[in-house]
């Protein structure tokens, strides 16, 4: 089976099983979109009222931001997979609640299992502290972490801030911008870093 129609068949087993009670405020619910040979998963906290309107993630403001800076580093959006943690849009983008992401957890898993990408790439603090809960974005952003989880084969990491919370603070847009630069130069890193059997 292609990666594309295992992707529709998670998406479609989760339209009907996904417990989130979010259900029942959102407009629908918002799968992850992109590339399913995608070396970069880009994971952002949950949809907001365009994304909810269109069924698709990034498609606001902060999606235009992203695309710019995806054209900065030669890379288009057909190039990547883009997903959140939360699948529907919380009432008045208010963050999503413990028990929200852990209903749309298994989601999540499945989509990165079935793309297995290089690298993920966190899209604000919320994505990052679901995989890494004691790190804080102000500390940890366009640093790489390695770390092997059970769930999920890729072990690459990198948090970024949210380009929602960038695009109007001036230095904080700077920053993931120059962050963002980072990133071809990463997966140059992961390609050429030995596997396991190699070292030995």
């Amino acid at each position: 089976m292609s990666k594309a129609l295992e992707l529709k068949k998670i998406h479609e087993h989760w339209f009907t099983n996904c417990k989130c009670e979010l259900r029942k405020t959102a407009i629908q619910p918002v799968p992850g979109d992109g590339n399913p040979e995608a070396k970069i998963v880009f994971i952002g906290e949950a949809p907001g009222k365009s994304e909810d309107a269109q069924g698709i993630p990034f498609v606001g403001a902060a999606g235009k931001f992203l695309a710019e800076m995806l054209e900065a580093i030669h890379l288009k959006r057909e190039d990547i997979y883009i997903t959140n943690i939360v699948k529907y849009r919380p009432p008045n983008n208010r963050d999503p609640l413990p028990e929200e992401k852990d209903a749309c957890r298994e989601w999540l898993l499945e989509e990165l299992n079935c793309i297995n990408p290089l690298l993920i790439v966190f899209l604000g603090r919320h994505s990052m502290n679901d995989f890494f809960p004691l790190e804080t974005i102000s500390n940890v952003h366009g640093k790489l972490l390695i770390k092997k989880f059970n769930k999920i084969n890729t072990k690459h990491f990198l948090p970024l801030y949210h380009p929602a919370a960038a695009l109007y603070n001036g230095s904080m847009r700077e920053t993931l911008m120059q962050d963002f630069k980072k990133i071809p130069k990463i997966l140059e890193k992961i390609n050429n870093t030995p596997t396991r059997s190699e070292i030995f």
